[in-house]
């Protein structure tokens, strides 16, 4: 049995390409719960159905590993292969989804993503303001929400978000910053937050 914490990624990668099944127990420990995290974040499957995505995931992993390049970064390839396979189970369901991203408590504050805030009502709670800032989101395009869950939720950097999704990154950086304005505007419209 292999030790997972004695290895680093690339050789854990190098034992799994010899069809080292020990090794791939390594990669699903590390990967299981971000994963079906993700896919739960992307879609709004059932959890049994996100748990079923993430198993085709683990398996088309294992049995692709040897297309995986280490000089790229690990994380992105499986996000990817995530990814794409949430979208293909889509396409074959043939269901049109949109993403609808939860709020909870454990969530980004997405009050700390904007440098300055001139006064917030004062009658209404960080809390409720947090929920009414989702409602917001939720109301924007998937393409932007997508991008907001990797660099947000996931806390992946700009050139992971380019190879999981397979886009430049100053598409992801123009993105990002379309999505801030809107939200922005549409914050204002509401009158829940006054910026400077």
């Amino acid at each position: 049995m292999i030790d997972c914490s004695k290895n680093n990624e690339n050789e854990i990668v190098e034992l799994i390409s010899s069809w080292n099944i020990d090794a791939f127990y390594c990669i699903v420990e590390k990967y299981e719960q971000k994963l079906l995290k993700y896919i739960l974040r992307i879609t709004n499957v059932s959890y049994e159905d996100a748990e079923n995505i993430l198993q085709e995931v683990f398996i088309k992993s294992y049995t692709k590993i040897n297309s995986y390049n280490n000089k790229y970064s690990f994380s992105s390839w499986i996000y990817r292969i995530a990814h794409n396979h949430t979208i293909d189970y889509f396409k074959k369901n043939s269901k049109k989804e949109t993403i609808n991203l939860e709020w909870d408590d454990d969530n980004i504050n997405f009050l700390d993503l904007f440098e300055s805030w001139e006064n917030i009502e004062e009658n209404i709670s960080k809390k409720e303001l947090n929920k009414k800032i989702w409602e917001i989101i939720n109301s924007l395009d998937d393409k932007y929400k997508e991008i907001l869950i990797l660099k947000f939720l996931e806390e992946k950097n700009y050139s992971e978000i380019s190879d999981i999704l397979k886009i430049p990154e100053w598409t992801v950086a123009t993105l990002i910053n379309r999505w801030k304005k809107q939200f922005k505007q549409k914050a204002e419209d509401l009158k829940l937050i006054n910026f400077l």
